[in-house]
């Protein structure tokens, strides 16, 4: 690594660190402040208050750094062109590219450690923070989840489900009622049963107390045959897809949303977009950061105190509205308008693209667009 090099990655380093310290000070006394009545009047163990913040960092962080990045990209970038650093590295022969190239390279490795986070962890934040609120509130411990008349659709095999009662993550069901059908979607057989236990590691399904009704293409009933207990194999349902009814996707990681799509392919397409979008959103999503850096970079590099404020307004003004353009393209990609890649990625390409044009325009040493509307209004009456 170059002198020069080391010397701009530690002018950013400390403010990056101070913006992240920051940031992430501010939320934590802004969540103690509303969750104050909670903790302190229900007297919630300590350790498990830390354990509670401790798994809201990673979701905290995802937000937090490009805005992190932004900032520190300004001020370490604004400080050294107020110093005339940069036009003495430009006249030394070092073109604006290579002046950014090492804080390019840290965006890039921001991007690699937000995906880190994004891959589980900050996808599991709300779903802890859902069982710590329950479990501070319940005197005796964490709440049940017990699951009431759950319907699950399988329309591979042609079977539909009815569940009365289970809890999530168990193998046992309770009050169930299962309906094959046929091809032309005539009930040909029903299962009822008290309680339906699964065997995971035979991949069979025993049914308690059951009752087995056959029917005619009338819908007549032909058979009826009462057992203690049956033994099914071959089926395709397994505990995790009958309960999948009740996951959402923004709580879900990727091998969790992949695992969900794997096994509930059949599922219509309506039902998957969300599941679909959110999988390409935990790709797309970390890449904010290094698209933050190649907006911030040459904005951040001024030669005048009206540019360096006319560039850090621009530089908000674009990140403010990526952001606003993200939340949109995924509402559009959840609700089956778009594909779930055209919402999770076009906000990323289109400020990718802005950020290359920006860059080219400071190595050109082009002023870059200004949206000043009395400036706006000069252009125009002067063409």
């Amino acid at each position: 690594m170059r002198l020069l090099d080391r010397y701009i990655i530690r002018n950013f380093l400390q403010p990056y660190f101070y913006c992240i310290l920051g940031f992430l000070s501010i939320w934590l006394i802004f969540d103690i402040s509303d969750n104050s009545s909670i903790i302190f009047d229900e007297r919630a163990p300590f350790l498990l208050v830390v354990k509670f913040y401790w798994s809201q960092i990673p979701q905290v962080l995802v937000v937090l750094l490009p805005v992190s990045l932004l900032l520190a990209l300004l001020f370490c970038l604004g400080r050294m062109s107020r110093s005339n650093e940069i036009v003495s590295m430009l006249t030394a022969g070092v073109s604006v590219p290579r002046v950014v190239l090492p804080l390019l390279a840290i965006g890039l490795f921001t991007t690699g450690a937000a995906f880190a986070l994004n891959y589980s962890l900050a996808a599991h934040a709300e779903l802890a923070r859902k069982l710590f609120l329950e479990q501070v509130l319940s005197r005796n411990g964490p709440r049940e989840v017990v699951i009431n008349g759950q319907v699950f659709r399988n329309r591979t095999d042609s079977r539909t489900w009815y569940i009365a009662r289970f809890r999530p993550g168990t193998n046992q069901f309770s009050g169930v009622q299962i309906l094959q059908q046929d091809a032309q979607e005539n009930i040909v057989r029903s299962y009822f049963a008290t309680d339906a236990f699964y065997e995971p590691g035979r991949g069979e399904w025993r049914l308690e107390r059951a009752k087995v009704v056959d029917y005619d293409a009338a819908g007549n009933i032909t058979k009826e045959n009462i057992v203690p207990t049956m033994t099914i194999s071959g089926w395709s349902e397994t505990p995790y897809r009958l309960g999948s009814a009740n996951v959402r996707p923004e709580f879900l990681g990727v091998s969790e949303l992949r695992e969900y799509l794997r096994f509930n392919s059949d599922f219509p397409e309506t039902l998957l977009a969300p599941f679909r979008t959110q999988l390409q959103y935990r790709w797309a999503l970390p890449w904010t950061c290094f698209v933050v850096a190649l907006m911030a970079a040459p904005l951040g590099i001024s030669f005048s105190r009206r540019g360096i404020i006319a560039s850090v307004a621009l530089a908000i003004l674009l990140v403010f509205t990526m952001n606003f353009l993200t939340h949109l393209f995924l509402a559009l990609g959840e609700g089956d308008r778009i594909s779930p890649i055209t919402a999770a990625w076009t906000p990323n390409v289109i400020f990718f693209l802005i950020g290359l044009y920006l860059l080219r325009l400071r190595a050109t040493n082009r002023e870059t667009p200004s949206f000043n509307p009395v400036v706006l209004w000069r252009n125009v009456r002067a063409t």
